[in-house]
């Protein structure tokens, strides 16, 4: 699987690239879905475009933010090269992390329940990150280690494992099991987004072992620290919660 070249077209002399093509598509795409959706849980369509306007751009400064903290050293001293997003360089739990945190604090302002949107929102979360994780191929990022797989990637004539093809099938898949929880399954409000933290965290362990250019906390690879509290916390909280509908519904 060659890299392809990493521009779309060429609009009045600026190269777009389909980095940033694909991450607005599918924040478009993820918007559709939820705008579609909201009626079934209660909320007006409209009212997620107000969340749309608001905490995308928090979830992209987020996911900046978080990359260039963790790459300091290469960033340090370059104001211009810390906003340049052309070349990628977007980490998806600071973005998940800013724009849901946004996202809560408008439900405090607008008297929305938090939980009851995040279950509506995430899986069309899901889907935009396996639309996303595309552009990782054409800037020929996310890669894991060298492979002789058939399905590898060639970057300047080694093969390497697609490691965001993986994250894209898997949440392309947790995009479905994620929508049919919702239509058909869900018993208590928060069951879907806590689903979704475990299930790509659990993903997410796995998959940053074989990947080369992880953000590191010392030793240790961040996205392994994170998903693994994330997924003990949500695994609890997610417990407590099902308890909690169980004894209402007896009583």
């Amino acid at each position: 699987m060659p890299i392809p070249n990493p521009v779309a077209f060429t609009l009045f002399g600026i190269d777009v690239m389909w980095y940033g093509v694909l991450i607005a598509s599918a924040i478009v795409i993820a918007t559709i879905i939820t705008y579609n959706r909201a009626p079934r849980h209660g909320l007006p369509s409209d009212r997620i475009l107000d969340f749309v306007l608001i905490c995308v751009p928090a979830g992209i400064v987020g996911a900046r933010l978080y990359y260039v903290a963790f790459n300091w050293a290469q960033y340090s001293g370059d104001f211009l090269k810390i906003i340049n997003l052309r070349l990628g360089g977007l980490a998806i739990h600071g973005g998940l992390l800013f724009g849901l945190g946004a996202a809560a604090v408008l439900c405090i302002l607008w008297k929305v329940r938090p939980l009851n949107l995040l279950d509506l929102v995430i899986p069309s979360i899901a889907l935009a990150q396996a639309i996303g994780r595309w552009g990782n191929y054409f800037n020929s990022e996310a890669h894991g280690g060298p492979t002789d797989l058939p399905w590898a990637v060639t970057i300047q004539g080694q093969t390497y494992h697609p490691t965001f093809l993986y994250e894209s099938i898997w949440c392309l898949l947790l995009f479905v099991l994620l929508l049919y929880m919702d239509n058909h399954y869900r018993r208590f409000e928060g069951q879907v987004f806590l689903c979704y933290g475990i299930l790509y965290s659990l993903e997410r362990f796995f998959v940053e072992w074989l990947r080369t250019d992880s953000l590191m906390i010392g030793p240790f690879k961040q996205a392994q620290v994170l998903s693994l509290s994330i997924i003990v916390i949500f695994t609890i909280s997610y417990r407590v919660l099902y308890k909690n509908w169980k004894k209402k519904k007896e009583s």
